[in-house]
């Protein structure tokens, strides 16, 4: 069985693109993370073209995030304060991204940029978070915690403090803001809710309690990725709205079952689990990127 993609151009299986949908749906509940970085390779793979995916994945992060705010909202998990000011930069991230991409689109480099783009971030997070883990792991270290992030990180004493009662924070409103630009960016250009540099971010940079992370990644994550999906509609006209039906079903199922076995993982194992996947998705592309393809040449006819 097969349906047709009106604007990838092409037939898929639907039940395919159904479990992708559900598997990262319920990464993104585990987690705290959009599972973006991992869709939009996965659409790639499976012969989707990189511009389509990224404009069209994005559908199904809203709706997997909404499904995973719910839940951690009912559990108290979500720091709505910081995230609104996370969402502000997201917004300009957003729109600056989408400008961007139109561009880089109409050059005919989109689809290489895509790619470089995975490629290093991913490879980068992952090293990151790998060293972090074997230092908790392995040598048995703790993680250092939020006080002594305050006290030597030098960000923390930036102008324009607030004060986040929920997460028990008095830091600079310009990290969050930043953080959220630079999600609102990756939506735009890589088609990722940015949850695999965004949790990161927020425990390291902000000192955010574990625990109320991935509530609050995923609420900055459902507007950002809603405001990005609008302006690709309409600028670049590459969301394919088949795809993005079959993609938010199986998300939203997804969803549901990670955010219930959430409670169960460990911080340590959880973020393990994080920068294992992202590493292995960043192999993949780099395989994929610099070697030799089975055509050479393709034709593609450009519409006026």
């Amino acid at each position: 069985m097969e349906i047709y993609l009106p604007i990838a151009q092409m037939p898929v299986d639907p039940f395919v693109v159904l479990a992708m949908g559900a598997f990262v749906g319920l990464l993104s509940g585990l987690l705290g993370i959009g599972g973006g970085f991992l869709m939009t390779p996965l659409l790639i793979f499976i012969g989707i073209p990189p511009a389509v995916a990224v404009a069209t994945q994005s559908n199904q992060l809203v709706a997997a995030s909404v499904s995973g705010v719910i839940a951690h909202w009912r559990r108290r998990n979500v720091d709505f304060k910081l995230g609104l000011v996370m969402l502000l930069g997201g917004g300009i991230g957003s729109a600056i991204g989408v400008a961007l991409f139109a561009k880089l689109k109409a050059l005919g480099q989109i689809d290489l940029v895509i790619s470089l783009t995975y490629v290093l971030f991913l490879g980068l997070v992952a090293a990151l978070m790998m060293i972090d883990n074997f230092k908790v792991l392995v040598l048995r270290r703790n993680v250092p915690t939020r006080r002594k992030l305050h006290e030597h990180n030098a960000l923390h004493r930036l102008p324009l403090r607030m004060r986040f009662p929920r997460s028990r924070l008095y830091i600079s409103a310009l990290l969050p803001l930043g953080i959220g630009f630079v999600g609102g960016m990756m939506v735009a250009i890589m088609g990722i809710g940015g949850g695999f540099i965004l949790v990161p971010a927020m425990i390291y940079l902000l000192g955010m309690p574990i625990g109320l992370v991935a509530g609050t990644s995923l609420f900055q994550i459902i507007f950002t990725t809603g405001i990005t999906t609008f302006l690709q509609a309409v600028t670049t006209h590459a969301v394919d709205v088949v795809l993005a039906a079959v993609l938010i079903v199986g998300g939203v199922i997804g969803a549901q079952v990670g955010t219930r076995l959430g409670h169960l993982l460990k911080p340590e194992y959880s973020r393990l689990a994080h920068a294992s996947i992202v590493l292995v998705v960043a192999v993949k592309l780099a395989y994929d990127l610099f070697t030799r393809p089975e055509n050479l040449f393709s034709v593609v006819t450009m519409g006026n």
